[in-house]
């Protein structure tokens, strides 16, 4: 069966939209060629800075004829509504049509329509044109004299050539000779822009990438990935060093050239006084190179890799002087921000009410940052007010929190008033994402206790589901107090997630609060904290801010949501989930053990049955309710007249009540080992008692003891929503 090949050239695509910009041409290609009909064995993508590439082997050379009828108006219908059936079937006259008789609707006319298959390369020549022109790049731009003309092509970068050849696997192939915007596709391409600028004659997808790589063009992403890590692990290995990897850095630097050549450069040791996080994010974010470190340690080395795209003739020496010369003026200036974040600033005398406000310590570097970020007046967000009012009400929030989290309470004050003070260093301001990370150092030196230095830094955490979550008690009390400012505020302003739409990150915050609750054990009743801060003025640090209880409790159903994907990902059962939360349970705490005790207790063969029974009981109560049939208000023991129901009675009494204590103790375990006692008393009730008896009064007495089957399992969770 034939192949296509798809070749879309260009000048380079930036980096971080090469991947996906493959992956779409793949399906749009695709997509649209089966739905004209065709098929196809398998397809790759493949993806070069200056190239999308596609290749399906197996297509069919023609799509199927397609033969349909289509139903058409009765014989006698009027003259209008059959000449529009005629239009639309394609036919110039009913003698075209078929009568089709029917019992009951009568005569009517029915098209036999032919659709005869078309061949595969005038459906590629149809659909490829429309696909280039509307590909969904995130920025696209116009070049050329075109340019100026109503609609133009728009391409990420201007497109410079096109090839689409079609053919069997050991046979001659054709192009296809589509056109767009004065480009037609043809079977020339050309390889590496320096080392082998010539035309290259293309047949099918073998010889074209042999050609290609011959022209120093590495077809595979993944191949250059893997060749740049390995290069540059043995470079590294060679000097005595190992390569600091990172997974990003390595994706984009594959996008930046074709044929990868791996250098090693270096720096100053100087330039080592610098923190290593700063150092990587230098070198990393304005050379695009990876950092080395002494081999089974921790600290950088001043050797640097940088990844070239040409196969220099001295051997690289001028590529490698020229990137050190740009790392070391990123490295000089690096060190000025680090030792300048050391300094006093200028204006300190305009930072003393500030200060004041903070308890700050103003011959303090990082002090007089936070007094900074509070005398600017630095907007947080417009409707929820300045930076500073927003430290103040993580502040009170976090006094609040301690007595939960048992911090200390005065180093908790110091975590919230310096927590954001790095906002206004120049490490931060150049690299906003050490934010946290630098606060701490700079705590550090000024010799502010572990557990404040920490919370500075940890209070950020976790940022997804993989990050560690703060494990001292000063960081967890202000991580929490972080969190729940952002989430009560935004609730307050009506700014929440919709849809996949979450510009805040408030998703992440939530699920960040549930983490630190379960993953640290801690007892927070969220209800009470959230309405307890959001209706006090002096925390919420604005009065145009109003919080109403209807935006609370919705805050806790979105908490509510983000516990469920949390324990789910746990692997917790979602009926188990739902069978336990209550709309108004607020310590996740809980209802992540009652979730664990259930999960336990159901997969034991006295939960499955205590289950089975429980649900067959509640099913027919429920279902005499909803017939208006009378139940007792209370079970009477005079009317128990069967051994099965008085036995049952007596069961239900005993283990309501040892569950109930269970359940007050917290002890869920323990809960269902009493509930568990109920499970031969339920299965002999219903294969000796006849509940609907003939007799009301007995009729509603055992209805009654039903209930009391559903109020006693109800303690620790909603049988009817388990599944099974």
């Amino acid at each position: 069966m034939p192949n296509l090949l798809l070749e879309l050239r260009s000048e380079e695509i930036p980096a971080r939209m090469q991947r996906k910009a493959a992956g779409d041409l793949k399906k749009l290609v695709t997509d649209a060629l089966v739905e004209a009909g065709l098929s196809y064995e398998g397809a790759r993508e493949y993806w070069t800075p200056r190239r999308l590439v596609l290749d399906i082997h197996g297509l069919t050379a023609r799509s199927t004829d397609v033969r349909e009828e289509r139903k058409g108006p009765r014989t006698d219908a009027n003259e209008k509504a059959i000449e529009g059936f005629l239009r639309g079937a394609g036919l110039s006259s009913v003698s075209e049509a078929q009568v089709v008789s029917d019992p009951k609707k009568g005569d009517f006319y029915v098209a036999a329509i032919s659709k005869p298959g078309r061949a595969a390369e005038e459906i590629v020549s149809d659909v490829m044109p429309g696909i280039i022109r509307d590909f969904p790049w995130p920025k696209s731009m116009r070049w050329g004299k075109a340019s100026s003309e109503p609609g133009a092509l728009r391409w990420v970068r201007p497109l410079q050539s096109i090839v689409c050849t079609f053919g069997p696997e050991h046979e001659e192939t054709t192009v296809i000779p589509f056109e767009i915007d004065g480009i037609t596709a043809a079977n020339i391409t050309y390889g590496h822009r320096f080392h082998a600028p010539e035309a290259i004659t293309v047949r099918r997808f073998d010889d074209y990438a042999a050609n290609l790589e011959k022209a120093k063009v590495i077809l595979d992403a993944e191949r250059r990935k893997d060749i740049i890590l390995h290069d540059a692990r043995d470079i590294a290995f060679a000097n005595g060093l190992e390569l600091v990897e990172d997974e990003g850095l390595l994706e984009e630097v594959s996008g930046l050239v074709e044929w990868p050549q791996v250098l090693m450069g270096s720096f100053e040791e100087d330039y080592l006084s610098i923190p290593s996080e700063i150092i990587r994010l230098t070198i990393k974010t304005n050379q695009k190179c990876f950092v080395t470190r002494a081999q089974g340690g921790e600290t950088l080395s001043n050797k640097f890799i940088l990844v070239s795209n040409i196969q220099a003739s001295d051997g690289g020496k001028e590529i490698v002087h020229g990137n050190g010369k740009v790392v070391r003026a990123r490295l000089s200036d690096a060190l000025h921000f680090w030792k300048r974040d050391q300094g006093n600033l200028p204006d300190l005398e305009t930072l003393t009410a500030s200060a004041a406000k903070f308890g700050l310590d103003i011959k303090k570097p990082l002090d007089q940052r936070m007094a900074k970020l509070d005398a600017l007046d630095v907007t947080f967000h417009a409707k929820l007010g300045t930076q500073g009012a927003r430290v103040a009400r993580i502040r009170a929030l976090a006094k609040e929190l301690a007595d939960i989290t048992g911090a200390d309470a005065a180093l908790v004050d110091r975590a919230a008033v310096l927590a954001k003070a790095d906002l206004r260093t120049e490490a931060v301001g150049e690299f906003p994402e050490l934010q946290g990370l630098m606060g701490r150092k700079y705590a550090v030196l000024q010799g502010e206790d572990a557990s404040v230095a920490a919370a500075i830094e940890d209070h950020y955490k976790p940022q997804g589901p993989s990050d560690r979550v703060p494990e001292d008690r000063v960081a967890i009390t202000i991580a929490l107090a972080d969190k729940l400012d952002t989430l009560i505020g935004f609730w307050a302003i009506d700014e929440k997630p919709t849809g996949s739409k979450d510009p805040f990150a408030l998703r992440r915050a939530a699920l960040g609060v549930v983490r630190i609750l379960l993953e640290r054990r801690i007892r927070l009743p969220l209800l009470a904290t959230l309405i307890g801060v959001a209706f006090d003025a002096k925390v919420l640090g604005t009065e145009k801010i109003e919080v109403t209880g209807e935006s609370i409790s919705d805050l806790l159903s979105f908490f509510h949501d983000r516990l469920k994907v949390y324990l789910r990902d746990q692997g917790a059962r979602h009926d188990l989930i739902d069978a336990v939360l209550t709309p108004n349970a607020d310590d996740l705490l809980m209802v992540a053990r009652r979730v664990e005790a259930l999960t336990a207790f159901i997969t034991s063969e006295d939960g499955k049955n205590l289950l089975s029974g429980t649900k067959r009981a509640t099913q027919l109560l429920a279902a005499e309710e909803k017939k208006g049939t009378v139940i007792a208000d209370g079970v009477s023991q005079a009317l128990l007249t069967l051994d099965a129901e008085k036995e049952l009675f007596a069961a239900i009494s005993s283990a309501s009540k040892d569950a109930s204590d269970a359940v007050a103790g917290e002890d869920f375990r323990s809960a269902m080992e009493a509930l568990s006692k109920l499970r031969g008393p339920v299965d002999r009730f219903f294969e000796d008692v006849l509940v609907n008896d003939e007799d009301a009064a007995i009729r509603a007495n055992r209805l009654a003891l039903l209930r009391l089957i559903r109020e006693a399992t109800g303690t620790v969770a909603d049988f009817s929503k388990i599944s099974g």
